[in-house]
Parts: C-alpha cells; structure tokens; sequence
C-alpha cells in the first residue's frame, strides 16, 4: 500500500521538477531574450535545451511503466503555475534596452 502511493507521489514531484526547469528556463529566455543581440539563437537553443532536458527527464521518470506518467504531467502543470505566480511581479519592460538614453543628458 505505502509503495503504491509513493511511486505517483514522486513521479509528481519529479515533473514538478522537470516543469521548473522548463517554464523557469523561458522566463529567463525572455528575459534575456529581449535584450540578446542573437534573440533568434538564444530561444532556439534555449528551446532544444529545455526539450531534451524534459523528454530525458520523463523517459526517466516512467521507465516503461506509463501510469506514472499521468502524475508526473500534473506535477510539470502545477510547476507552470507556481512559476507564473512567482515571476508575475516582474515584468519585462525592466529588462528592455533604453533607447535614446542620452535623451537626459541632452537636454
């Protein structure tokens, strides 16, 4: 009984995880992304990074056994919300370059 409520408690876990990594790896892409000189390259590999980070991570998690795959995606969508939630108070105007910043100095 406490192995068959341990097993879909940690594949939760471990796609919360894998969801952090990936939802946290764009916030910081766009973040970056905005001010990147190679915007283009920066998401793109940002993008292939996460995805096999992710793919591995779920292969690992369900090593043949798919019933624990249904926990670990719910796990990875609650990670999306909690980084939401944790990176709504910031927004990316901040990190926008400022242009025609010697407008002050000018003047």
């Amino acid at each position: 009984m406490m192995n068959s409520m341990l097993i879909p408690a940690l594949a939760a876990i471990a796609g919360a995880v894998l969801g952090g990594i990936f939802f946290g790896g764009l916030w910081w892409t766009v973040q970056k992304g905005v001010s990147s000189r190679q915007p283009a390259l920066l998401f793109i590999s940002s993008w292939l990074l996460r995805t096999i980070i992710v793919t591995a991570g779920f292969y690992c998690i369900t090593r043949g056994h798919l019933d624990r795959l249904p926990a670990s995606l719910i796990g990875f969508t609650l990670a999306r919300f909690v980084v939401m939630r944790g990176t709504d108070k910031q927004p990316i105007s901040q990190h926008l370059p400022v242009h025609g910043a010697n407008h002050e100095a000018e003047s």
